[in-house]
């Protein structure tokens, strides 16, 4: 079983999983494979990202017959498939390795551009909102969701349930609670910062729950939700109680993590 780390662009795709008619992640990875080995397989993602959304360390892994050193399949991969992809490292896994069942946590991060004029560079990659937020607040409200809730009331329909993004063995599919590890709010740059980034640690997400995370703690900084609000927006476990949806194009998935590492 082959193992890769991933790096991409999402701007120019409609998102990890393969699709008709549409320009995918999983496509273009599907269709370098053939290219470089003559081989059809469908690479196995750590889990979907939406259309927009880009990956710092995407995982994905499949099965190959023909035999190939694994710098030789990077930098052919590399070669082959669009700038906005890259292979970060290629490597052979035992054969029961899964990159989404075998994943243990994931760790995903948002990105607020808090100046004044967000330069053209950045705009792909953060979701500029110049606006008067109360950082602290919504610090105090990301703490809230810290442990194991039902999360439920910050989960999109999801067409396909088995899907969804969850990184535990035994995972009930009827089910939408999580366990967040970690989940913070960092302000980087000069003064209060140009970049506000919520960082957030967890073993599974439903479907958009960080970008509806994300939308709802901002309700707080705005001062349309108290952070005291949290805990019942939780317990109601109905989407249309916490905030909306914040734009794809600020979202990374930053990093996944298995018991082998």
């Amino acid at each position: 079983m082959w193992k890769l780390v991933l790096a991409y662009d999402g701007s120019g795709f409609h998102g990890w999983q393969v699709q008709p008619g549409c320009v995918t992640v999983q496509g273009e990875l599907r269709a370098a494979l053939a290219r470089v080995t003559g081989e059809d397989v469908l690479p196995q993602g750590s889990g979907r990202t939406d259309a927009g959304v880009h990956a710092l360390g995407q995982v994905a892994s499949f099965a190959l017959a023909a035999p190939i050193p694994a710098a030789n399949l990077a930098r052919a991969l590399n070669r082959t498939l669009p700038p906005s992809i890259r292979v970060l490292s290629a490597g052979k896994v035992s054969s029961d390795f899964h990159a989404r069942h075998s994943a243990r946590a994931k760790t995903y991060e948002y990105r607020i551009f808090r100046g004044e004029i967000c330069p053209p560079w950045q705009a792909p990659y953060a979701y500029a909102l110049n606006a008067p937020l109360d950082v602290d607040a919504m610090q105090r409200a990301a703490a809230r969701v810290c442990g194991e809730h039902d999360f439920t009331s910050f989960a999109a329909k999801d067409p396909d349930r088995l899907e969804r993004d969850s990184t535990s063995r035994g995972w009930d599919a009827r089910s939408n609670v999580r366990c967040l590890h970690a989940s913070e709010w960092i302000l980087e740059g000069e003064g209060e910062g140009d970049l506000l980034l919520y960082r957030v640690r967890g073993n599974g997400f439903l479907h958009h729950m960080v970008r509806n995370l994300v939308g709802t703690f901002l309700e707080v900084g705005r001062g349309n939700l108290n952070e005291t609000d949290i805990a019942v927006i939780l317990e109601s476990r109905a989407r249309e109680r916490a905030g909306p949806t914040a734009p794809a194009r600020g979202l990374f998935l930053v990093k996944v993590e298995y018991s082998e590492d």
